[in-house]
């Protein structure tokens, strides 16, 4: 038996989630690689962008596949100074943002997609923009209010593990899934600006493979005073690197000097523990800019805590 327009656009709409899922646990952030080939259904290629729009709806399907949110390149500052209004509305809101029309014209066809995934209640992909060409994608999202007067749609998101494809039924729910989305947003942006600062390279040991790298956190996020997503609050460290700094294996102090634990230093077990302890004495590698250095005041705080566990 054939199976309605409807039926079939709910199915392929469960294959691009179950896709971009896929995406988003093998990825840190998503990029053109990722998503220019879309997805398959039934053999058949299926995108799920549009490169030169923000809204996009596949013509194999009936209603709005995706919305998308491109950070802006830099030009003339870098662009991780500046503040961008998604990503303030996002940070500010307790349950929703909003999406501004394309263009001036509220019946043109992208954002009739919109008020139709509004007034169908249809799940739809959110591509969040975080660096030049990187992205975010937030599954599902919902559209929960369309206006004309304002060219303006309210977006509410819904929790990542959901299954179901069913907005949030009330603000504790709403408010759930936004502040999920903030926690990622906050990780992968802060690891993307400091990753970015140093050229890509791990600042002990000058490792240049980014996805090898973690952003550390000098001072805790929870520390309410000096724990801010800042660049100089971060340092871009080697997974071994990171592990033995949050270990208080591997200190920095604030003259930008490296400490080795005299516990490693004791050691004697191969090459690995051998490059840890050559770091001992030397100096990090520079960020790009003076003004992203680490903070001298927060390296202090985090040095006392390795000296203590020394």
């Amino acid at each position: 038996m054939a199976i309605s327009v409807d039926e079939l656009d709910t199915q392929m709409r469960v294959a691009a989630f179950e896709h971009v899922r896929r995406l988003n646990e093998a990825h840190d952030h998503l990029t053109a690689n990722e998503l220019k080939p879309g997805f398959i259904f039934n053999g058949d290629r299926i995108p799920l962008i549009n490169p030169q729009r923000g809204i996009f709806k596949p013509q194999q399907m009936r209603f709005l596949l995706s919305i998308k949110t491109v950070f802006p390149k830099p030009g003339g500052k870098v662009w991780y100074d500046d503040q961008r209004e998604v990503h303030r509305q996002i940070f500010a809101s307790d349950e929703t943002i909003e999406y501004a029309f394309m263009g001036r014209d509220p019946n043109a066809a992208d954002n009739r997609w919109l008020r139709e995934a509004f007034e169908h209640q249809v799940p739809i992909l959110y591509f969040l923009g975080i660096a030049p060409g990187r992205y975010q994608a937030v599954v599902p999202t919902f559209v929960t209010g369309w206006d004309a007067g304002t060219l303006k749609a309210r977006i509410v998101f819904g929790a990542p593990e959901q299954g179901a494809l069913a907005p949030p039924e009330n603000a504790f729910e709403r408010r759930y899934a936004l502040r999920t989305v903030k926690q990622r947003l906050h990780q992968a942006s802060f690891r993307v600006a400091v990753i970015a600062a140093y050229n890509g390279r791990c600042a002990l040991s000058g490792l240049p493979e980014s996805l090898l790298l973690d952003a550390a956190h000098i001072v805790a996020d929870k520390d309410e005073k000096f724990g801010q997503p800042v660049v100089p609050n971060g340092i871009p460290l080697s997974k071994i690197h990171h592990a033995a700094f949050d270990a208080h294996l591997i200190g920095i102090d604030p003259d930008y000097r490296l400490h080795v634990s005299e516990r490693l230093l004791g050691q004697r077990d191969g090459p690995m523990l051998e490059a840890l302890k050559r770091l001992n004495g030397g100096t990090i590698h520079f960020p790009k800019r003076e003004k992203d250095r680490p903070d001298r005041d927060r390296l202090a705080l985090r040095f006392e805590r390795f000296k203590t566990a020394a």
